[in-house]
């Protein structure tokens, strides 16, 4: 490994706008990889700009740090990821991200029939509350939106 392909941890900061603490945290947490000095300092490969890219992304998508962390363990270590690596990982995500969409848009509905109705009441809401079937259970959620 050429030593040009190592950035030390400040330049990795300042390559994807991260604080120097949030990589630490993400090569704690086994996502990155740092290489050390003879005078152990951290290095980081050049690919880990793109892996780190990819996390803000995942996150923002509402992907928590194992869903991420099992798809970064399917691109190659040493090398930078492929297009064809990045598309695979696309296609594994697919499903999961459309499910988010599918509950996120069904919550929008529930969310538009409740406000719609103008009772603004969970006691007397016939869409929210009708025959109040959970109450019976005890306090607190009993459903995940179906």
């Amino acid at each position: 490994m050429d030593k040009n392909d190592l950035l030390p941890i400040g330049e990795l900061a300042r390559r994807t706008g991260l604080a120097v603490s949030a990589i630490r945290f993400y090569e704690d947490k086994g996502l990155i990889q740092a290489f050390r000095t003879m005078g152990n300092q951290r290095r980081f490969l050049r690919s880990d700009v793109r892996r780190l890219s990819f996390i803000l992304i995942a996150q923002k998508l509402g992907l928590g740090l194992t869903e991420i962390e099992a798809e970064l363990s399917k691109l190659p270590q040493g090398r930078t990821p492929s297009l064809s690596d990045w598309q695979r990982i696309s296609r594994s995500m697919r499903s999961a991200i459309d499910e988010k969409i599918r509950l996120l848009t069904l919550t929008r509905t529930k969310l538009d029939e409740c406000i719609g109705c103008g009772c603004l009441s969970l006691q007397r809401c016939a869409l929210y509350n009708r025959d109040d079937r959970a109450g019976t259970a005890g306090t607190g959620p009993r459903f995940v939106l179906d």
